[in-house]
């Protein structure tokens, strides 16, 4: 953008800001900074400005600055759940495009401050995630930036393993009072000498299958330091903010360029404008190929819930869903057929069709963002063989684990638990564990 179109810019902010109001929508206040590439893709990398430093966000940044470079890819706006919100638009647009990206971020906004899964998030995030990032800082500082950064690594793989559901806490009169000394003392008492292993009576560890691994690391890692601790609660803290996002990816995008089409074509372009917002509009709203496009499908359900239902409808369904429950009660047998959805595998060197049925097409799609598309793991067992080795088992729902993926990984959740870890989980139809005691992973079919 022109220094000179900044005016018109504003002026076309407050116009969009009103036409949103207008049709129903209450987005959060939003502050618009215009910042260049390096700024867009940094913040795209991170998620968050400010947020602590890793090798995989410096990963992040150059791949998305690479396929902006060759024009492979171009984010065009990035804007965070709080409040108020924060949205960043690229210097490179042209005026019509940030008034473009300007509607797509009072739908985002809209959604973030209404969709029921948003409720519990932090919304001062953004000063939060700094002072996160001056701890790690300090920590490398004492630790050591090589120790510091080996356990970030482990953490950080299993961090999306965490519950979306928080854990109803007991009442004040009903909780037991906290152990003195060693946490796990009053579950585990010190055997005596020469004594028989311990019966299978004793009290489990966690009592119920617990999916939060993080949790159950800060609630039974009595060997941790205080640092390991507290970075373990960080990488917990963030990554439970992004969870519902995660959860509505295809609803708010959807939403954003259902309200983004509706407010441009309201505002008043000229006809060359229009021209160029309808090929911008086609280019954000294809449909995706061999991976769905959260933006086209997002759309097109909300547009036929309209359709079929009325607008009042549309808001009641922002409100209450997310994705898995959108797409199993508005997917419909048309839409599937209209959208061109389909299963299909690998067969040896070629990918084939293997299904059309559309409860079938739509039963996967849904299954596929059920714990927003990660392979559900629980701790089954905290005291495994009772030696405090860590027992994993995956919840096998006919789509197999990367072997190779999950051993390296095991080898991280090694390194966080300091004993033996095991996984159960099915591989060529037959259920396998996999033991990682420190560099050496071994399989046994059970």
């Amino acid at each position: 953008m022109e220094e000179r179109e900044i005016p018109l810019l504003e002026a076309a902010i407050e116009r969009i800001w009103d036409k949103a109001r207008e049709f129903g929508l209450e987005p959060f206040p939003v502050h618009f900074e215009i910042v260049p590439p390096a700024i867009m893709y940094e913040f795209g990398a991170y998620l968050l400005p400010g947020r602590f430093s890793h090798w995989s966000h410096g990963k992040a940044y150059y791949q998305l600055k690479t396929q902006y470079d060759y024009g492979l890819s171009k984010i065009y706006e990035l804007v965070i759940n709080s409040n108020p919100c924060f949205a960043f638009l690229l210097d490179s647009n042209t005026l019509l495009q940030n008034k473009f990206v300007v509607a797509h971020v009072f739908g985002h906004s809209d959604f973030f401050r209404n969709n029921i899964w948003f409720r519990g998030t932090n919304r001062e995030m953004v000063d939060v995630v700094s002072e996160h990032a001056r701890r790690i800082r300090a920590y490398s500082q004492d630790e050591g930036f090589v120790e510091v950064e080996r356990f970030l690594d482990a953490v950080l793989s299993v961090a999306e393993h965490v519950d979306p559901f928080p854990r109803r806490e007991p009442p004040e009169e009903e909780k037991e009072p906290p152990a003195a000394g060693d946490p796990w003392s009053d579950l585990f008492p010190p055997a005596r000498a020469g004594a028989e292993p311990r019966k299978p009576d004793r009290k489990r560890v966690p009592p119920e299958p617990d999916q939060d691994l993080l949790r159950f690391f800060l609630e039974y890692g009595d060997h941790l330091e205080e640092w390991q601790r507290d970075i373990l609660a960080i990488v917990r803290e963030e990554t439970l903010y992004f969870v519902p996002q995660m959860m509505t990816k295809i609803m708010n995008e959807g939403w954003a360029s259902y309200w983004h089409s509706r407010i441009l074509r309201e505002i008043g372009l000229t006809n060359e404008e229009f021209t160029d917002f309808a090929r911008m509009h086609a280019a954000v709203c294809t449909p995706g190929g061999t991976r769905i496009n959260p933006y086209h499908v997002g759309l097109r359900i909300w547009e036929d819930i309209e359709k079929r239902f009325g607008r009042d409808r549309l808001f009641e369904v922002r409100e209450l869903e997310n994705d898995a429950s959108f797409l199993r009660l508005y997917l419909t047998e048309e839409l599937v057929k209209d959208l061109d959805l389909f299963l299909f595998k690998l067969e040896g060197d070629e990918w084939k069709v293997t299904d059309k049925t559309w409860e079938r097409v739509r039963d996967a799609i849904v299954d596929s963002f059920t714990n927003f598309g990660r392979p559900l793991i629980t701790v089954d067992d905290g005291d495994y063989r009772g030696r405090r080795e860590l027992y994993l088992r995956h919840h096998f729902d006919g789509r197999e684990l990367d072997v190779p993926y999950a051993e390296k990984t095991l080898q991280h959740v090694y390194h966080i638990w300091q004993r033996p870890v095991h996984l159960e989980t099915v591989v060529s139809g037959r259920t396998v564990v996999l033991t990682c005691e420190g560099e050496r992973v071994s399989r046994q079919t059970l």
